[in-house]
């Protein structure tokens, strides 16, 4: 495990416990959507394209989620960003979510598009989280085992 991946855990733990299963204490919805909306500008002009956006996701720890076409990329499929209601944690997924392992992920994920992707996320303040890790058994502190498997679902899903 690298150390970007340590300092990550550590993150996912400590954001784990501190809200409920949808929202971290002191969550500002404008200031989310906002930033979030800005987010979808920054893809679709780098990109060049419309993407398609949910932006209302209801009884979920996500704020939104963002398809960038298949057509608008290098990459061999629709690349989707998915931002959560927790610490400024996004996920940046070939096709859906888990559709891909790291490997065919890591082949077939065009380097420029996820750096473009990456790069807008940073400058935007989302700290990015690899969808490897997402995929790892949910082992947190909240009681959620009956709706969280992974940690991806408890930051990027419905509670």
């Amino acid at each position: 495990m690298t150390t970007d991946e340590q300092h990550l855990w550590a993150l996912l733990r400590e954001l784990d416990s501190s809200g409920d299963a949808e929202f971290p204490d002191a969550y500002d919805h404008a200031a989310a959507r906002t930033r979030f909306n800005q987010l979808v500008s920054d893809i679709d002009t780098q990109f060049a394209c419309v993407t398609n956006v949910e932006r209302d996701a209801q009884e979920a720890s996500y704020h939104g989620r963002i398809t960038i076409p298949a057509d608008a990329t290098t990459s061999a499929d629709f690349i989707t960003i998915i931002v959560s209601n927790f610490g400024d944690l996004a996920t940046v997924t070939l096709g859906n979510p888990m559709s891909y392992d790291k490997e065919e992920t890591d082949y077939l994920l065009d380097p420029i598009d996820h750096s473009q992707i990456t790069n807008i996320l940073s400058r935007l303040g989302y700290i990015t989280v690899p969808e490897h890790l997402n995929w790892a058994d949910y082992d947190g502190v909240m009681n959620l085992r009956s709706h969280a498997r992974s940690w991806f679902d408890r930051f990027f899903f419905w509670t």
